[in-house]
This record gives C-alpha cells, structure tokens and sequence, in this order.
C-alpha cells in the first residue's frame, strides 16, 4: 500500500462503526468511511471533543453539526510547502483529500528529476492539490475542472502556497470535451493526472459512469503526450476498479509507450491502532 504518511497538519486518530475521527489542523472531525467495517470502543477523547461532525441519512445524503468550527480555516502539507483552505461542504467532504499527498511526494520527485521543462494536464483537478504540488515543482501545469467553483478555490490555495504567480492555467471546462479540443489544436504534455469522479452528470445531462467511461479518456489522454511523457496518474474511489484494473487500463493504453506501470491501494495511518485506513486506488505509469 501507498501510504500519505508526511502529514503534520493532518491525521486519522481512530476509526470505528462506520466513522473516522480526524485531525485537520487545530480541528476534530467526524466523518463517515464505508471502509470502517468495524466495531471498536470509541475510547479517545476526541470522539467527544470534536468541532464537527457529518450525520449519513439512511435516506441518502446527510447534515453536518457544528461544535464550534470556523467556516474555513487552513492546513499546510509541509514538505511541499502548500497551504490549503478547508471548509465543510456537501457530502461530507472539507475540500481536501489528504491520501493523494503520496502521490504528490511520487511526481513531484520525478519532476524535479526531469531536468527539463515539464507540462502536466490535470483533469478533474478538484481543489488544486495535485495542481499546487506539481507546480511547486517547476512545472507548467494546466488546470481542469467543470466546476466554476472548484477551480476559484482552487486558486485561492494557490495563493495561499505562495503559487500564484505559478505558470498554471486554469481551465473551467468538461474534461472530456478539453481533451477532445486539445488533440485538435495539437497541445501536448508530459505528464497527466486524473480523478474521475464515480459517477456525475455533465451540463447538458450527460452521465459520467467511470467504469465505462474511464478507459476512453485514459486512451484519448494518450494521444496527448509528448514525445518524452514522464508519468501519466489515475485515481479511482471506485470499489470496482482495483489497482489490478487500474495497472491493466494503463498497460494496454500506454503499451506503445515503453515504461512501466504499477498500481496500489492509497492509504492513510491511524494514530491510535497503527494500522492504514484504506482510501482508493491509484495507477501509475513512468518512462
């Protein structure tokens, strides 16, 4: 398993029925983890003393209660140097997902190892993570994401990181569409990351369904790399596309490409028992 475990700002304290407790910062939160199967004493203090804390509807869906959490407030990832804001959003979710900070610490290592300039494509790039860490490495990076509001935060971490003079472009946009348009004007890149949602719909109502829709774009992003393409990321929350998938996609997609790919489980350490709570997939592909 990759293993995010750099974090100083961040961490899982403990995980039990369902739920996870975190620190994010000078913040306890509860959240719901359908990996947390299990039924353990919810003994540390923190499960008290937390500052917010997402209900799960059975009807779907769910609330947040607060105890006392700003409406935003920040947490750095220090060996990157990024600062992030966080807020308590839809769907239990605070703008951040910290287990991709493995994959920044890979990149960013192979960026920096280049010793040439390196242009990244990054698709459904969300809150800027991924974006902030490759540019933070020197990269030229371009930014995608649908939605408007996104890509605004975003660029607000950017700031924050000290980045916002950083070569990114910042592209509001249906990632597939982008792709399609990029190949036709004839752009190319280094590198790609992408994290599809698992499901969604597009403006006009379109559905994104990531196990049929995922190879198409892995395949289309292909015809987008350079001649010298240093990686190319997936990631997937999806139970149904293990990392053995995820290495297989990639293998076929890239074949012509020379390299090697490989794939595993994300994860992230739990303070109080000293196991990895399981948090995804990623597939990684490098020359």
């Amino acid at each position: 398993m990759w293993i995010a475990d750099h974090w100083n700002d961040y961490e899982v304290i403990d995980t039990s029925k369902g739920e996870k407790l975190e620190r994010w910062g000078d913040y306890l939160l509860v959240r719901p983890d359908p990996q947390v199967i299990w039924d353990t004493p919810k003994t540390h203090g923190g499960w008290r003393k937390k500052n917010g804390h997402y209900h799960r509807s059975a009807k779907g869906g769910g609330e947040w209660v607060f105890f006392g959490l700003p409406k935003q407030w920040s947490i750095g990832y220090e060996p990157l140097n990024l600062t992030f804001h966080l807020k308590p959003f839809s769907f239990k979710h605070t703008g951040l997902f910290p287990e991709q900070a493995v994959n920044w610490d890979w990149f960013s290592s192979l960026i920096k190892g280049a010793g040439r300039p390196v242009k990244v494509l990054n698709l459904f790039a969300y809150t800027g993570g991924a974006t902030l860490a490759a540019a933070r490495s020197g990269a030229q990076v371009t930014h995608v994401d649908a939605s408007k509001g996104m890509v605004t935060w975003a660029r607000e971490n950017a700031v924050a990181s000290g980045l916002s003079e950083a070569p990114i472009r910042w592209i509001v946009d249906d990632c597939v569409k982008f792709v399609e348009r990029e190949i036709r004007r004839g752009n190319r890149y280094d590198a790609v990351i992408m994290d599809p949602p698992s499901y969604g719909r597009g403006p006009k109502g379109e559905i994104w369904k990531i196990e049929d829709a995922v190879f198409p774009l892995v395949t289309l992003c292909a015809r987008l790399l350079s001649d010298e393409p240093l990686f190319f990321l997936v990631n997937s929350y999806t139970t149904g596309l293990a990392p053995a998938v995820l290495s297989y996609m990639l293998g076929v997609a890239l074949k012509k490409r020379g390299g090697r790919t490989c794939a595993c489980e994300v994860g992230l350490p739990v303070t109080e028992t000293g196991l990895v709570l399981p948090c995804g997939a990623s597939g990684r592909w490098e020359r």
